[in-house]
């Protein structure tokens, strides 16, 4: 009854046995590993790299992608780890060369990761290849036998996860977004159906709204695992992270015309363009699969032309009133068909399809055209800043690791090894995650080095240990992992005794020596953790929110002023929005892999993001039709458009002034209606020609479109209202 009970509660820990299935794989490739080198060939230095080279690679890294996918990435990370143990083994011959090795080390290979979430899941492994090779003894001669355990350890682990029992492969973030799409496209069928018969269509509308909205939070990147986000620097991962963005801002429209539907059926062609968004969306997003044809954008676009050909145009006084709001109502769908197309372009991006001229005609685009590593060292540079949430996590682990590293070789600890192993578990982004790493990591190390010690003391023969390795191996890598981090410290402590009882006569003093290493370790983590930067993400994600929307007041007042004909086109403050957005953007990655204090007030981060992305497309689309000087020659208009954007930007530095010191922002902006934007543009239009309406129609509902935005940061989602507690 009891394995009974203890089989039902592994596997409802572990759906699809993912776990155990590696588990399994390592176990095997490990005991092969092991047993060839240390019993088939004799040699205890290749059997020792082997083993922990496959721990490291295969339980330590953490890869994206599918079975294959992971593969390749461990057979072409073989140079780096090569590298790495070279120089390790080469800087052994003094603790201050190795701890000084391990701080650049250390930070070179943690901060790497800012331009691909590959190099960050395998951050973990490539540190403790240096960490293994840089302690006693100083053995040059050794260099090539660990080089060989190494790449025979990989080789076969790589081979083993192509082969062997491959995991499932989960949903990728190309399939959420495509099925974003398709919820998308449903709503705005939807939505074009209630314009044009409004008593008989929508009878479903709430609840394709709803899977709508919910198929666009499973985008959220704050939802997806950290090693399939589109965080990488690269132009694909930029692109999936914009489609995103569109995907999020096509619905808050499409959202927005439907509240604004007319009680009566309409004839005008909104509801034709909102079906040709709809048909664009879905193939778009069908585009993202491997294989599929990409997305044309020429219906789209002929569908714009004649939505924009419609507006009243011309010159003159207006004997009758404009029909304000069909315009607010034209707009709004134009604006919805800007996202559409954003997406569209960017699915071609993600696709790898060529970025023609007429495509590129929003600056969203301009970073195609660069190679790779340019892109990553843009992204490389940006996170050089003193706000820099990864910054300041790559320093913290150099240093704390560099600490460890000079402490066990002052000490001459046999074992030292274990100490920073025990560093780079214990220590994390805040020091409240790290605090709470500590009680696992000690109980379960006095527990396994207890089992241990009592073991070796009754027995005494390598071959009983040679023959529970395996099970050990199982228990370690995947049990304990189902079991809970006191399981997972102690079983892991025994298996390190079983291994290292084949290589060496230590006796029960291996336990205690585990012990001691271990707690040393977990004690400059935790000093590590509280002396720098102990806040975490979270602070940081505060600062650079605040920032970020500063730079996106800017930005909108620049933009305004340049309709009005009194600046330049803002060109230079839209591209600051772009390198704060890559800040907030990796602040707000590393704050969902922390703990959240549940007494500070919590905020919609996901639409502080989105903010910045309404910006930066919403002006380019709004200047692209409404150029620079446009409403010069109104100054009624020019003094309500800049009433408007003064008070927005109050609101910008008010909410930025509360998120960065946690004062009181007072009351948001609150969001317009068409029927509202026609009361306040009703007395300008006597005397105006069409042209001019059109003008003002368009950038007062952009403006009411970012307060809108705006009153839905301080409106936590549910997930976030919860702290992320895990």
């Amino acid at each position: 009854m009891l394995g009974t009970s203890l089989l039902g509660r592994l596997r409802r820990r572990d759906p699809g046995d993912v776990i155990l299935r590696r588990a399994a794989r390592l176990t095997l490739v490990a005991s092969v590993v092991f047993f060839g080198c240390r019993y088939g060939a004799g040699n205890s230095t290749l059997a020792t790299y082997g083993l922990f080279g496959t721990i490291a690679a295969g339980s330590f890294a953490k890869l994206p992608g599918p079975a294959p996918q992971r593969a390749r990435i461990l057979v072409l990370s073989l140079p780096v780890v090569w590298a790495l143990i070279a120089v390790g083994s080469l800087l052994a011959w003094s603790t201050w060369a190795a701890a000084g090795g391990m701080l650049v080390v250390g930070f070179v290979v943690a901060f790497a990761g800012v331009g691909n979430p590959r190099l960050v899941g395998l951050a973990s492994a490539f540190q403790l290849f240096y960490i293994l090779a840089s302690f006693p003894p100083y053995q040059p001669g050794t260099l090539p036998a660990r080089l060989g355990g190494v790449t025979l350890a990989v080789v076969l682990l790589a081979a083993a996860e192509a082969v062997l029992w491959p995991d499932p492969v989960p949903v990728s973030y190309r399939q959420r977004l495509a099925a974003a799409a398709d919820g998308l496209a449903a709503f705005l069928n939807d939505t074009a159906a209630t314009l044009t018969d409004p008593h008989t269509a929508g009878a479903d509308r709430d609840t394709r709204r709803a899977r709508a909205y919910d198929a666009m939070a499973a985008i959220e990147l704050g939802r997806t695992p950290a090693t399939w986000a589109p965080t990488a620097a690269g132009a694909q991962d930029r692109a999936l992270r914009i489609c995103a963005a569109a995907l999020r801002e096509a619905l808050v429209e499409a959202d927005r015309l439907a509240a604004d539907a007319p009680p009566e059926p309409i004839g005008d062609l909104a509801a034709r363009l909102l079906r040709s968004c709809a048909e664009t969306t879905r193939v778009a997003g069908r585009s993202l699969s491997p294989g599929a044809p990409a997305v044309t954008l020429a219906d789209l676009d002929v569908a714009v032309g004649r939505v924009e050909a419609a507006y009243p145009v011309g010159a003159g006084s207006v004997r009758d009133t404009p029909d304000v709001q069909r315009l607010c109502r034209d707009a709004t769908a134009l604006a919805l068909a800007d996202q559409v197309r954003v997406f569209a372009v960017g699915c071609r991006v993600a696709a790898g399809a060529r970025l023609d001229e007429p495509h590129a005609s929003s600056g969203l685009f301009e970073y195609a055209r660069h190679s790779p590593w340019t892109l990553y060292w843009w992204q490389f540079r940006s996170h050089l800043a003193p706000r820099s949430a990864h910054l300041h996590s790559s320093l913290r682990l150099a240093v704390a690791l560099a600490i460890a590293r000079v402490a066990a070789g002052v000490l001459q600890l046999n074992h030292g090894f274990w100490v920073l192993l025990a560093t780079l578990t214990v220590l994390r982004t805040s020091a409240a995650d790290t605090r709470t790493e500590l009680r696992p990591a000690v109980l379960g190390t006095i527990i396994g080095a207890v089992v241990s010690g009592g073991v070796m003391l009754v027995v005494d023969e390598p071959i009983v240990y040679a023959v529970v390795l395996p099970i050990t191996l199982l228990l370690a890598l995947g049990v304990g992992r189902l079991l809970g981090p006191v399981w997972q410290q102690a079983l892991f402590t025994v298996l390190l005794t079983v291994v290292f009882a084949q290589l060496g006569p230590e006796g029960w003093r291996l336990a205690e020596a585990r012990l001691v290493d271990v707690l040393l370790g977990t004690v400059i983590g935790v000093l590590a953790g509280v002396a720098m930067w102990p806040r975490g993400a979270g602070h940081d994600l505060r600062h650079n929110a605040a920032r970020y929307l500063a730079v996106n007041a800017d930005a909108v007042d620049q933009t305004v002023q340049a309709v009005l004909g009194a600046a330049p086109p803002p060109d230079a403050a839209l591209d600051r929005v772009r390198r704060r957005m890559v800040l907030v953007d990796a602040s707000y990655w590393q704050y969902h892999s922390e703990r959240h204090d549940p007494r500070r007030q919590q905020v919609n981060w996901g639409a502080v993001l989105s903010a910045g992305h309404h910006v930066l497309t919403g002006a380019q689309s709004l200047l692209r039709r409404n150029p620079p000087g446009c409403l010069a020659g109104w100054p009624e208009a020019a003094a309500l458009l800049a009433d408007a954007a003064g008070r927005l930007r109050s609101a910008y530095d008010a909410l930025a002034d509360e998120l960065a010191h946690g004062r009181p922002a007072g009351p948001a902006p609150v969001s317009m209606t068409c029927v509202d934007q026609l009361d306040r543009i009703r007395p300008l239009l006597r005397g105006a020609d069409l042209q001019s309406v059109r003008h003002l129609v368009e950038v007062d509902r952009w403006l009411a479109g970012l307060a809108d935005s705006l009153t839905h940061i301080q409106r936590p989602t549910a997930d976030e209202s919860a702290g992320h507690r895990r």
